[in-house]
This record gives C-alpha cells, structure tokens and sequence, in this order.
C-alpha cells in the first residue's frame, strides 16, 4: 500500500473538520427521521415494496440481496466496455488451495491474471473486498471465505481516482440526472523516520479517531518505522465505513458526465435508480464522460453517499436522502403502474437475512 502520490488525478483534498459530529452516530439513530420519511411516503404511495420495483428486473430492486455480477451481466450494448473484467467463483465445499487454482484458471480464460480484486457476490460496504497479487494471496481469501457462498475476481484498476456517480431516471422521463456525486479519497500517513505506523495512525487528526478501523487490518506493520516522507495508505476499499474520505462532488457534475451515464444506464434493461462505483485516472476525463471504469453498479439500496463529507451540515444530509427516498417511491409508484410488483415479504425478508447471515463471515477489507 505504498505510493508515491496520494490522491493523484483527483480534486484536491480540501482542508475540512476531521469527522462531522453525526458521522459515526450509530445508524439506529441517524436513520431514524429517514424511517418516519419512508412510512410517511409508503402511506403517499401506497406501499412499503415499492423500492422493491423501482428496478424491476434486479432481485428485490437491489435493495437487499443483489448479486453484483448479475447486475453487472445485464450492462449490455456498447456499454459494456465501461465495465472492469470479472468472473465468479463459487467457493464451494473444495480446499481452499484447489479453489484458488480452479479460481486462476477461470480468471486466466477469461484474460485476466495478477493482480486482481476478490469481493463477495453478496454484500455492501465493501465488505471482504482484497486486492490479491499471487496465487498464495487468493488462497488465503479463499480460506478465509464462507462455504456455500460466491466471490468475483475482478480487474484491478490500480488508480487513486475513484466516485459514487449516483443515477436517476423516472420512467417516461426524457433523460437521467445525477443527483449526487460522491468523490472518495484514500486516507495515507506520512512517516517521519522515527514513528512507527501504530503511532503515526494515532497521531493522526482523523485516522486517529478511526484507530480501530485501520489498526486492525495492518496488524503485521504497526511497528513498522515509516521513512521520513514514506507514504502508507490506510484503506484499499473505497467505503466510509471502512474508512475512505468522502467529499461532496455534486458542484462538479457536468453535462457531458450526465449524457455518458445516462446513455450507459439505458443499456441496462429496466434500470431507474442506483448508483455507479468507478474508478478513473484523471477527474477531468470523468467530467468529460471519459476514462472511467465500472466496478459496481448498486440498486435501490444505494445512498447519496455525500453526506458523509465531514463539511455537510445535518439539514443538508436529511435534506439530500429525503430528496432521494421521494424519487426512490415514485420511481416504485411509476413501475407498480406499468405492471411490476414487488416479491412477497416471505422471499425479501429471506434475501435479507442470508446477507446478514454471510457478511460477518467474510475475509477483514482491505
């Protein structure tokens, strides 16, 4: 997790207040003027499942329970190309060296080979997300990994540049918006040569409040001196709750990025409402509607992640997830109408516990 240029190709990193103050509050408590807005709206519109269509032909809308390569295999068309390379792997019952080499020889058909991203089929926040470089790497992610369930290798896109490019469309509207744009950034420390990587973390205004976040996953290093000027970046996946650095790029937004996902997002039968996780090289290509690559592409479960940039205010965070709620159940009101209806309590509420249930079980993120 060595490099040379923190950040590079992105904005850059403003100076802001480490944490908001309701940055970490516990989500049963953050979340709870956003569930009275949701009853409030189901009672509008007349149903609780309406997210359950607002993309119909995604398991539950993509609420719960999305498999991210079958979202994936359904970008089609000229699209497609937008999309990082990736095959699954199903871990089954084998040891976990015989899947590794089984897993290699998949990706290797498919012209991909080291380095690449494991990642979980089922699962958000970038839980059990890896980089794996060598056969013994993969192996260990497989060791690691829950019988029964089903992991993607996928192109590594070794760039610092990566955002949440969330898309909206009603249907029988004329074009999509972006409604937030989220740019994520990677946290590094800077050693000194004297601190070790224990001490720098702690020192640190932000990642210090967030030790247990990062001193977890580089346990092997925390002794480690750092050289004066060495730079250690502290988190792969570029997830809050895993500790990436979120900032609002809504402002940034231009037209020919609106054009390039809308058009991408009409290749992707029935898709209304989620939200794009790239990476790219260079902001200004992605403003173009250039350069960019597809990691994941999220449902009726995706946020307006911007609000967790430490600068936002908590009218504002409420403000932009109502805004997004309202469209999420009129999108689900709009689909009900052209003939789609929501699965059975039985089969979500089933779809929702087996992602509970296989999370917790999942290899420590990167």
């Amino acid at each position: 997790m060595l490099i040379a240029e923190p950040n590079r190709g992105m904005p850059p990193l403003a100076p802001a207040p480490a944490l908001s103050f309701f940055e970490f509050w516990p989500a049963k408590l953050f979340y709870l003027p956003v569930w009275v807005w949701v009853l409030w709206l189901s009672l509008r519109h007349g149903g609780l499942r309406l997210p359950l269509v607002a993309n119909p032909l995604f398991p539950a809308g993509g609420l719960f329970g999305e498999v991210k390569s079958d979202i994936l295999d359904q970008i089609g068309g000229s699209a497609r190309r937008w999309v990082a390379r990736y095959v699954k792997i199903a871990r089954g019952d084998g040891l976990s060296d015989t899947v590794a080499e089984k897993a290699i020889a998949a990706a290797r058909a498919d012209g991909l080979d080291f380095p690449l991203v494991a990642k979980p089929e089922l699962g958000c926040r970038g839980a059990g997300v890896r980089p794996v470089h060598s056969a013994a790497d993969l192996a260990a992610y497989v060791a690691g990994f829950p019988h029964g369930e089903s992991f993607l290798l996928q192109q590594l896109i070794d760039v610092e540049g990566e955002a949440g490019v969330f898309y909206v469309r009603e249907p029988g509207a004329e074009r999509g918006e972006i409604i937030s744009l989220t740019l994520k950034y990677f946290p590094y420390v800077i050693g000194d040569g004297r601190r070790t990587l224990a001490k720098l973390i702690r020192a640190d205004p932000r990642a210090g409040r967030l030790a247990h976040l990062y001193l977890p996953r580089h346990t092997a290093r925390l002794g480690q001196v750092l050289g004066d000027g060495e730079t250690f970046r502290l988190a792969f996946a570029g997830s809050h709750s895993r500790g990436a650095i979120f900032r609002d790029g809504t402002p940034l937004v231009t037209e020919a990025m609106r054009a390039r996902f809308d058009a991408i997002a009409r290749e992707v039968p029935e898709f209304w409402f989620g939200r794009f996780d790239v990476r790219f090289a260079n902001f200004a290509d992605l403003q173009r509607g250039q350069g960019f690559t597809i990691l994941e592409c999220n449902g009726a479960g995706s946020e307006s992640t911007h609000v967790w940039d430490s600068r936002t205010t908590l009218f504002s965070a409420y403000a932009a997830l109502f805004r997004q709620y309202a469209l999420l159940w009129r999108i689900g009101a709009a689909n009900r109408r052209r003939g789609f209806r929501p699965e059975g309590w039985g089969a979500f509420l089933a779809r929702r516990r087996r992602e509970l249930d296989a999370t917790p079980a999942y290899p420590m993120t990167a």
